[in-house]
């Protein structure tokens, strides 16, 4: 059989050039190393992408889990606090106040009064069958005390309570024709109850009036007449038999006090138009006095000028205002600050409020230095006007009003010491947050509106600032009066909606506390030094806190107490009526050694000293 042999070896032939790979298909497989998938048909291969994308999805949500549980674990394990002592209440609890030695409850039919030794009911007011939306309450001494209440129709009650009954004095925005009232959105006290401001929305305008209010007189006039002990006395309750158009016949005794007196009205400022003067004379002429800064009003701007810049500004900035006009299309309520100022020497009387309105960038500050017999102008001019860059958000006073707090819609805040005049701290929040509210924290060397000896080394205290923020974030700003301010961020954004701030309170017995509530029902007490949650109050299981959104509690600073209503989760309807206060008696808990208190420093009233030193005090602190 023949066999065909090659002669010479098989040799490899050299690579051309066209068999060469590409450099584009290189970098592709190595930038895209699931090439090979592709071949795969078409349903294989989506169905293997989606697998795939479910699965690192999956591989996220475990390792975020994980690191949250080694962040737990790092921390430090709150205390549990349990209720001290609870009480029941007729009724649903709106809203709480603490003066003295009573606890007032605001209930879906009235008030009710309580004991704070016993908790017993001593003495309750539902003449109108109303809700109670909010109590003000302020203790005057001799069993005296000063009720606002602001029930779900928007009326402002005036009570005295006195030697356990009620007393309606007056409701404020009572008029005879329903349709021209005026409902009420909020009420201020002045820390002794020498004054009090109501701000009054109707169909189309706002207003604010501040009354002065006759607590010497009242007090005289309940001790000296007989008529004082025929209000509701001994848990009696007053049937009602008035119409609600006239509360006032439904509590109607013999005892009349003395009306508080309208002192001052305010309303929100115009807005500023064209000029109409023809000289700057005629300019000046309309400045009363020889203030240089106003509100705007008194300029020589035309109105064909205000058209021309506005069409160059929205010729400039046209994409930017089309998404800006949508936002402002819809009508808003017109809201407000409203603060009592100690402006002069005379200690805890207030001569001034500051008051800035929604959308302004002024805050505008008027005094209280009127007599009775002057007339009350309706819109007077403010007395001193504090311009900001930005639109005001929110303010805040501290607890001795020597500290002023503004927060702009730029999220910029400054805090100014208003005894010496100039701004202890200026500062930012970068983050692209809205602030939603500031508070002081306590400090005892801030606590009291005093400067130091002369010949002595000055205190530089360092005051203390809580923002909350709209999405929930805290921060902390700290201003001492000889260094740069710094801000901390206290809490971030959390990532459970459940864990929203609902509300903050800081806790002014201690230093560095603050009371947190959730959206969870939970009530927590925060140490800002350390950025801790170190105790956290609990109530009974077969309880929950009642709208947690906008829980019902109150702080007694003079008892060192928290009371929270509580609602059963499953009751009977026989008991749907009745809801619980729990106490948390900060006396019982350790939080002394969590919050040490700080040392007080030996310091003289600035009353007592000569304009010389304190012009020294001032230069060596500037």
């Amino acid at each position: 059989m023949a066999v065909y042999i090659r002669k010479h070896p098989l040799e490899i032939p050299p690579p051309s050039e066209k068999d060469w790979l590409k450099d584009d298909e290189e970098d592709f497989f190595l930038q895209d190393p699931e090439r090979e998938r592709d071949a795969l048909p078409q349903p294989i291969r989506m169905v293997t992408k989606l697998v795939m994308l479910v699965f690192d999805d999956a591989m996220e949500i475990i390792e975020r889990r994980e690191r949250l549980r080694e962040a737990e674990k790092l921390k430090v394990k709150a205390t549990e606090c349990f209720a001290t002592a609870e009480f029941q209440v007729t009724g649903t609890a709106t809203c709480l106040a603490v003066s003295g030695k009573y606890i007032f409850v605001g209930l879906s039919v009235g008030l009710a009064a309580f004991k704070v030794s016993d908790y017993t009911e001593v003495c309750a007011w539902d003449a109108v069958k109303t809700e109670i939306c909010a109590i003000h309450a302020l203790d005057l001494g001799n069993e005296g005390h000063i009720l606002f209440a602001v029930d779900e129709m928007g009326l402002v009650c005036l009570f005295c309570f006195h030697k356990e009954s009620f007393l309606l004095i007056k409701i404020l925005n009572e008029v005879e024709d329903i349709s021209k009232r005026s409902t009420c959105v909020e009420v201020v006290l002045s820390p002794r109850g020498d004054y009090a401001g109501v701000l009054l929305q109707g169909n189309t305008k706002a207003r604010l009036e501040i009354y002065r209010l006759p607590k010497d007189s009242w007090l005289k006039e309940m001790e000296e007449s007989p008529g004082a002990a025929l209000g509701l006395t001994s848990g009696e309750r007053r049937s009602s038999q008035a119409s609600v158009e006239s509360p006032v016949a439904a509590n109607k005794v013999d005892l009349k006090l003395s009306l508080p007196v309208l002192l001052l009205t305010v309303k929100p400022p115009k807005p500023i138009t064209g000029s109409s003067f023809k000289t700057p004379l005629d300019a000046l002429k309309k400045v009363d006095d020889d203030s240089v800064l106003g509100l705007g009003y008194n300029h020589l701007i035309k109105d064909t000028q205000w058209e021309q810049q506005e069409a160059i500004f929205r010729s400039t900035y046209r994409e930017y205002l089309e998404v800006a006009d949508e936002s402002e299309s819809r009508e808003e309520m017109p809201s407000l600050f409203l603060s009592f100022v100690i402006l002069f020497s005379v200690p805890d009387v207030p001569a001034g409020i500051s008051v800035h309105w929604d959308g302004s960038h002024n805050l505008c500050f008027y005094l209280l230095n009127y007599s009775l017999k002057e007339k009350v102008d309706s819109n007077p001019n403010p007395d001193v006007v504090w311009p900001c860059a930005a639109p005001i958000v929110c303010s805040a006073v501290s607890s001795c009003s020597r500290y002023l707090a503004l927060a702009c819609e730029d999220a910029a805040i400054t805090i100014w010491d208003k005894q010496l005049g100039y701004p202890l701290s200026v500062t930012t929040i970068l983050e692209e947050r809205l602030i939603r509210s500031i508070h002081f924290l306590r400090s005892s060397a801030v606590a009291r509106d005093e400067t130091p000896c002369p010949g002595t080394d000055p205190a530089y205290p360092i005051v203390q600032l809580l923002v909350l923020c709209t999405d929930s974030a805290l921060y902390l700003v700290k201003a001492p009066r000889a260094e740069k301010s710094s801000i901390t961020l206290l809490a971030n954004r959390p990532q459970d909606p459940n864990l929203a701030v609902s509300a903050v309170v800081p806790v002014l017995a201690f230093p560095s506390a603050v009371l947190i509530f959730s959206w969870d029902g939970k009530v927590s007490l925060m140490n800002t030094d350390t950025s801790q949650i170190v105790y956290c109050f609990i109530i009974p299981p077969s309880h929950s806190v009642a709208s947690p959104w906008q829980p019902v509690f109150t702080v007694d600073s003079v008892n060192w107490c928290l009371l929270l209503r509580g609602d059963k989760q499953q009751q009977a309807d026989a008991l749907a009526s009745r809801c619980t206060i729990f106490l948390f008696d900060f006396n019982s808990y350790p939080l002394k050694e969590a919050f040490p208190q700080e040392p007080d420093l030996p310091l003289k009233s600035s009353q007592n000293l000569t304009w010389f030193e304190r012009c020294n005090i001032f230069l060596r602190d500037r």
